[in-house]
């Protein structure tokens, strides 16, 4: 299960909202060895794409960099998907690297007739791909 806080949550749907027509993409990262997503990264879509997201590889440098010298890890890696439901493509799952991530995918296409927004969370590992609970909190 994924527990987010509600600001951390409004934040990844903020970015969605404001790269659509693109893929937004990002991290959030968390202490190493928590499991908790505290810190928030924006990244830019280096595809600039409404169908494919990339980050920019200095961008991924220096992230990872920082995560280095913070002790912390990609706790959530997100993108939003802009005219299909939240789930991990065939290109996503191929590029999911980080096996103790969340891949947390946002629609801003209405495919469900239940509102304008996706949020689910997806476990990926060796391919396998696993839907998990989101519960929002208000603080840990």
């Amino acid at each position: 299960m994924l527990t987010i806080t509600q600001d951390l949550y409004d934040r990844i749907v903020a970015h969605a909202r404001e790269d659509h027509p693109d893929e937004a993409c990002g991290v959030v990262a968390g202490p190493a060895g928590t499991d908790r997503p505290e810190r928030f990264v924006p990244m830019l879509n280096a595809a600039r794409s409404p169908t494919f997201y990339e980050f920019d590889s200095q961008d991924l440098l220096k992230l990872y960099r920082e995560l280095d010298d913070r002790d912390e890890e990609p706790v959530i890696i997100y993108h939003s998907h802009t005219a299909t439901e939240a789930y991990p493509s065939r290109t996503d799952i191929g590029y999911a690297n980080e096996p103790g991530a969340h891949y947390v995918l946002v629609s801003t296409a209405d495919t469900d007739g239940l509102g304008e927004f996706q949020f689910r969370s997806f476990r990926i590992l060796d391919g396998e791909v696993t839907e998990e609970q989101v519960k929002v909190v208000q603080a840990y």
